[in-house]
């Protein structure tokens, strides 16, 4: 059997290398990369034990994985990989595989695993000692006299996972641990998931029932690690071999469709990249056109997806160049000379996946109907979205000739290359109360498999998982400290916290100052994310009967049908009696209409003042009533079927206008708000403050200005008033909305 060979738990042989995953059938034979020839696994057990081993020189068994190390790391100091195979097969001596082989073999061939997608030598060597400290008499102090902190690191980081396979009573614990350990170093993950990747090669050996087990925790848990780690060429092969062990019926009957199609004579994937290659060409555009074949789950999808699969649904054109620049450049040729499938464009260069991921995605159709995916990066984005973390190195390589410092005595490092999502993870495992809460919630973060950016205000940004909301924002942002939060603006615009999210939305949390502020019940209904949900539910259980506020902090109240402003409630007290309310509607003659004799008043819902665009609509009594043609109403009318009524603004000079002010509560605030509207040469008609409800204080005044002009002038004189976090003209929702 080979490191690669054919896995018993499967109906046919495996790709030869990890990058290539199971997809070999699916490849067009005039397009198949050459690839390393299988490496014998017993023959490999021979000669890592009867090789030479001659000091200073290396042993033929490791052969293949310099040769893979070479191939990325051309200057790479081989000398530690020669010492670790000597150590590793010294102490894995007389140990043999279920499957017969020498216990060697399985560090070798992880090793080659990630000796193939680049990984550094410091990698390399802790995966040839990945078992030994575990399986072995080596201890970790040898490590780290032979080959250095970094190593002893490493080698520790993958021991503490321990197996997976215990059982399922010992799975919540041992990958909490995984996270701690993938947390402190993202290496010591890559190390684990090539460990496993080789495992489910080999897997046939073993009993159908504990094939099964280990795939759905390969399913569950390792590979949408692989996926956020953006180590692709692992996830994709992982899957195949979870997907022919858990439906091996579906898998033979995906394997015969990719059988088929390679069968066929013609491939459309060929036809339109040779069009690409010309088109390309005679663009001057330097790029190489290759074709990427789908594995087995991708096609699967598909089929389920399409139904009847066509010779362009078996893979995807990848067109790689050496600039940033350039893959516009081919977009623009691209889009230019071929027809292309607008609704597929996706720009994950300007904006890369949370796993690193960059590339342009689009599409292209052909004469015959068929659509082409076409994936344009360039081969360092390539690189990375091969081979994710595994691509970028050492993460804490100094950035000149002094030694690497050791490890913290908290075992904890800051990594830079560790994405924000796992960092979250980190934070939120900590808070989980047991380790059942946090399994759950680990599978069910596992599975939102998209992230969103948000921004902030101060430039920062925030990754939320797909359909976060404004509560996720606070608790990623504010962590416990989300308590205190009363609001939002998304894109400069109040909004509930139940708002749920999306790409590129900019969003400013509103916090409250009482450091005893408590979140709401309604909270959890609208938290998606692992972080909000624990912390409010840690709250809830510290704090019976707590948490009864609203979801906004306010309670809202509809406004009556009519338009006009919504009415105090009974325990709500004006800052000052509206006497004059007599006098509160504007005068028509500052509003012409197109209808000679109406009265014209204007609506109370939105309440226009000069400049604003206006329009109006007859209503009982022939009066004219005049909305700013934004308002909520005015969609409601037309939608009615109300025919509109033309209005202008006539010679105005004196205008009243309604405001809405949102602040923190304080003492003195109403007063520090009044004198503010008074220095700016404003009469207050009258004014409602409703009750403090979560520290959010809501304040309508109606008010007389001398001009429109000095409107502006106005709203930022109250909103520079202490406590006062904004000010808005009043905009009821229209009926029925």
């Amino acid at each position: 059997m080979s490191a690669e060979a054919t896995n018993p738990a499967t109906p046919g042989p495996v790709a030869p290398t990890a990058a290539a995953a199971v997809t070999a059938p699916a490849v067009p034979r005039a397009d198949r990369r050459k690839s390393r020839p299988r490496i014998d696994l017993r023959r490999l057990g021979r000669a890592a034990l009867l090789g030479p081993a001659v000091r200073g020189k290396l042993p033929d068994a490791i052969g293949h994985v310099v040769e893979a190390h070479r191939a990325h790391h051309p200057d790479a100091d081989l000398d530690p990989l020669r010492r670790a195979y000597v150590l590793a097969e010294s102490s894995h001596r007389g140990q043999m595989r279920k499957s017969g082989e020498p216990y060697i073999t399985h560090p070798l061939a992880v090793t080659l695993i990630l000796a193939e997608l680049g990984a550094e030598t410091t990698t390399l060597t802790a995966s040839l000692l990945h078992d030994t400290v575990e399986d072995t008499d080596v201890t970790l102090d040898q490590v780290r006299e032979q080959f250095g902190e970094e190593v002893r690191y490493l080698v520790d980081g993958v021991t503490k996972l321990e197996k997976v396979d215990y059982g399922a009573a010992a799975e919540p614990e041992t990958f909490r641990k995984m996270l701690v350990a993938t947390g402190s170093d993202v290496r010591v993950m890559s190390i684990k998931l090539a460990d496993r990747l080789h495992n489910m090669r080999t897997l046939g050996v073993m009993r159908p029932e504990k094939q099964a087990r280990i795939a759905k925790v390969t399913r569950d848990v390792l590979i949408p690690l692989a996926e956020r780690l953006g180590v692709q060429a692992l996830k994709t092969e992982l899957e195949d071999l979870v997907f022919a062990i858990l439906h091996p019926e579906e898998y033979e009957h995906t394997r015969e469709l990719i059988a088929e199609n390679a069968a066929r004579q013609g491939d459309p994937l060929a036809e339109v990249a040779d069009e690409m290659r010309g088109v390309l060409r005679e663009a001057g555009i330097q790029a190489e056109v290759l074709i990427r074949p789908r594995h087995f789950v991708s096609v699967h999808r598909v089929a389920r997806k399409r139904g009847q699969l066509r010779g362009s649904d078996f893979g995807r054109l990848l067109v790689l160049v050496h600039e940033d620049a350039d893959c516009y450049g081919v977009l623009g040729e691209l889009h230019t000379c071929m027809t292309p499938v607008v609704s597929e464009f996706k720009d994950f260069i300007a904006v890369p996946k949370f796993n690193l991921y960059q590339s342009l995605h689009t599409a292209v159709a052909r004469p015959d109907g068929q659509v082409v995916e076409v994936l344009i990066r360039t081969h360092q984005m390539h690189k990375v979205a091969e081979a994710g973390v595994v691509a970028l190195g050492n993460p804490y390589a100094p950035a000149s000739d002094a030694a690497v410092p050791d490890a913290p005595a908290d075992g904890e490092r800051a990594d830079p290359t560790r994405p924000g999502w796992l960092s979250r993870l980190l934070d939120w495992q900590q808070a989980a109360p047991d380790p059942d809460t946090f399994w759950s919630t680990l599978r069910e973060d596992l599975a939102q498999d998209r992230e969103i950016t948000v921004f902030r205000p101060d430039g920062g940004t925030l990754g939320l998982p797909e359909g976060a909301t404004c509560v996720d924002a606070a608790y990623a942002q504010y962590g416990e400290d989300a308590h205190a939060c009363i609001g939002a603006r998304v894109n400069g615009r109040l909004a509930t916290l139940s708002t749920v999210l999306k790409d590129g939305d900019t969003v400013q949390l509103l916090m409250g100052q009482d450091p005893a502020s408590e979140p709401s019940r309604e909270w959890l209904e609208h938290a998606h994310t692992p972080a909000a949900r624990i912390a409010i539910q840690r709250w809830l259980a510290t704090h019976p009967g707590g948490g009864t506020g609203t979801e906004e902090g306010t309670a809202s109240r509809p406004a009556p049908a009519d338009g006009t402003a919504p009415a105090r409630p009974a325990d709500s007290a004006p800052a000052e009696s509206p006497a004059r309310e007599s006098t509160a509607r504007p005068r028509s003659a500052d509003v012409l209409a197109d209808r000679p004799g109406a009265a014209v008043r204007l609506a109370g819902c939105c309440t226009p003042v000069p400049p604003d665009e206006i329009t109006g609509f007859a209503v009982r009594g022939g009066v004219v009533t005049v909305h700013r043609v934004e308002c909520a109403t005015v969609a409601h009318m037309k939608s009615r079927g109300r025919a509109e009524v033309g209005v202008r603004w006539g010679d105005t000079t004196e205008i009243r206008v309604t405001l809405v002010a949102e602040s923190f509560g304080r003492p003195h605030l109403l007063a520090d708000l009044t004198e503010a509207i008074s220095s700016t040469g404003v009469d207050i008609v009258s004014a409602t403050v409703e009750p403090p409800s979560q520290q959010r204080v809501r304040h309508t005044y109606t008010l007389q200005l001398p001009d429109a002009a000095r409107l502006p002038t106005l709203m930022r004189a109250m909103r520079d008033v202490p406590g006062v976090y904004d000010v808005a003209r009043a905009q009821h929702q229209a009926p029925g909305s």
